[in-house]
C-alpha cells in the first residue's frame, strides 16, 4: 500500500502530468525509498541491541560524519515543512529520497565501523555512543516526518525504535534544535563528490573496490577546507594516500592538464554580432587568455559571463587517470597496481568470500571462528602476509593456511580458493 502511495505522490499526476503506471516504477520507488529507510532501521536494531545500546535523541554531536548528517536532517525537515506546507507532494517526495540516499550511501557506510563494538564491558564512552544516538535521532525524525507519505512503513519502524503508540499521534520536529554548519556540510558534500569521481576513475578502469590502490591526488581551489578529510576519502576509495592540493600549486600544474574555451555563438552573437566569428576563431585557436581580473579575451574580444565555458580537458598521465570536478580541480588516480597491493586486494576477496561462508553457514554477526584457507600460490601467499586483516575483518580466532578438507569454493578474482568455517 505505501509503494502504491509513493508512486502515486511522486509521480507527474499531482503536477497535473499524465501518468502510466507500471510494476517496475512501483519497484523503483521501493528500491529507492521504502528499501533504504528499513534497512537503515535494521542495521541500527541489529547492532543496537549486539552491543546493548539505549540510543538517546541528541541534538548536537562532535564527530564530523555525525555532526554532518545531523546538520542534513535539519535542512531536509526545513525543506519538508515548506514543501508539505504548499502542497509540493512530488517535491517532498523527491528531497526525501535524495535524503535517504545521503543517510545510507554515506553516512552508514561510512560510520559501520564505529557500530561495531566487540568488546562492551560496562558504560560506554561519549564516542562510543554517538553513532547510536545519532542514527536513533535521525530515524525517528525521518519517521515524524515522513508518516503522511508512508505511513504504514514509518508506523512499523517508530514504533520498534521508540516503544510508543503510534508516530501518527507525535508532533512535527523542531528542525531549529539541530545543528547548523554550513562549513562543514559544504565541505562533506566536496568529499562525496570527489569520492564520486574517484570511484568512476576506478570502474573506468576496471579496477574492483576491494584492490587497494597507492594514491589520488585532489587539486580543488580551497584545499584548506577539506583539510582532515583525507582518511575519510583513503577509506572511502581504498587508498594508501590522499593528498589535497591547490589547483595552482606546482604539483597540480605537474599533470599537465590542458584549459579549453568554448565560445557559445547562440548567446554571444546579439551583443558581438559578426565578431562573435573572431572570438570563435580565437577559442579554437588558441587566441585566448584569462586576465589577472578574470574577463576571458578570445581573439581580442572580451566576452562575458555566458557567452562562454571555460573547462579543464582531463585524461590519463602514464599509470594516472585524471578527471575534472564539477565544482572546479580534478582528481588524479595512481592506477598502477604493484604486487603487494595485488596480494592486500586478494586478502580482501578471501574476507568477502569468507563473510559470505559464515552466512551461509547461519551465523550471527558476533559469533567468532576458526578459519582454514586453501588454495592457488596467490592465495596463500596473500593468505599469510594478510592473516591479521582476515583475522579482524571475519572474528576469526584462529587462521590456518594450507591443505583444506572439506572447504567450500569462494570467489576470489583470477585465483582459485576454498575455505573452512567453524564457530568457535
Amino acid at each position: 500500500a505505501d509503494a502504491m502511495r509513493w508512486f502515486l505522490m511522486a509521480s507527474p499526476i499531482l503536477r497535473g502530468g499524465n501518468l502510466v503506471v507500471t510494476e517496475q516504477g512501483i519497484r523503483d520507488c521501493v528500491r529507492q525509498v521504502m528499501i533504504p529507510l528499513w534497512n537503515s532501521w535494521s542495521f541500527f536494531g541489529l547492532y543496537a541491541n549486539l552491543a546493548g545500546v539505549e540510543a538517546r535523541t541528541v541534538t548536537d554531536a562532535e564527530d564530523p560524519l555525525d555532526r554532518y548528517v545531523l546538520a542534513k536532517l535539519g535542512t531536509w525537515v526545513r525543506g519538508m515543512t515548506g514543501y508539505l506546507d504548499r502542497y509540493e507532494i512530488a517535491e517532498a517526495c523527491e528531497s526525501t529520497r535524495s535524503f535517504l540516499d545521503v543517510l545510507t550511501n554515506w553516512y552508514i557506510r561510512r560510520s559501520r565501523e564505529r557500530f561495531w563494538l566487540t568488546d562492551v564491558s560496562g558504560d560506554l564512552s561519549e564516542d562510543q555512543r554517538s553513532p547510536f544516538d545519532t542514527l536513533y535521532t535521525v530515524l525517528e525524525t525521518v519517521c515524524r516526518v515522513v508518516a503522511p507519505l508512508l505511513p504504514l512503513t514509518t508506523e512499523e519502524v517508530w514504533r520498534g525504535l521508540t516503544g510508543e503508540r503510534s508516530v501518527h499521534l507525535t508532533d512535527w520536529p523542531d528542525a531549529e534544535v539541530l545543528p547548523v554548519d554550513d562549513a562543514l556540510v559544504a565541505a562533506m558534500d566536496a568529499v562525496r563528490e570527489i569520492c564520486s569521481t574517484g570511484s568512476g576513475l576506478r570502474k573506468a578502469s576496471g579496477l574492483r573496490v576491494r584492490l587497494p590502490l597507492a594514491s589520488l591526488d585532489v587539486a580543488v581551489p580551497d584545499p584548506v577546507a577539506l583539510a582532515g578529510f583525507e582518511d575519510v576519502v583513503a577509506r572511502e576509495l581504498n587508498l594508501k594516500r590522499v593528498r589535497f592540493l591547490a589547483v595552482d600549486s606546482p604539483e597540480a600544474s605537474a599533470y599537465g592538464l590542458e584549459s579549453r574555451l568554448t565560445v557559445h555563438a547562440r548567446v554571444a552573437g546579439p551583443r558581438l554580432g559578426k565578431e562573435v566569428q573572431t572570438a570563435i576563431k580565437g577559442s579554437k585557436t588558441g587566441d585566448w587568455s584569462v586576465d589577472a581580473d578574470g574577463t576571458v579575451v578570445s581573439g581580442g574580444i572580451a566576452l562575458v559571463e555566458g557567452e562562454f565555458t571555460l573547462e579543464q580537458v582531463a585524461g590519463s598521465n602514464d599509470g594516472t587517470e585524471i578527471a575534472v570536478l564539477p565544482q572546479g580541480g580534478f582528481v588524479a588516480l595512481d592506477t598502477r597496481v604493484t604486487p603487494e597491493l595485488a596480494a592486500e586486494g586478494l586478502a580482501r576477496d578471501i574476507v568477502r568470500g569468507v563473510q559470505q561462508a559464515r552466512r551461509d553457514a547461519g551465523l550471527k554477526v558476533s559469533d567468532r571462528i576458526t578459519l582454514a584457507i586453501d588454495g592457488d600460490d596467490d592465495v596463500l601467499a596473500a593468505a599469510r602476509a594478510h592473516a591479521d586483516l582476515i583475522a579482524g575483518e571475519t572474528l576469526a580466532t584462529a587462521v590456518e593456511v594450507g591443505a583444506v578438507d572439506g572447504g567450500l569454493p569462494i570467489d576470489v578474482t583470477g585465483a582459485s580458493a576454498t575455505v573452512l568455517v567453524r564457530k568457535a
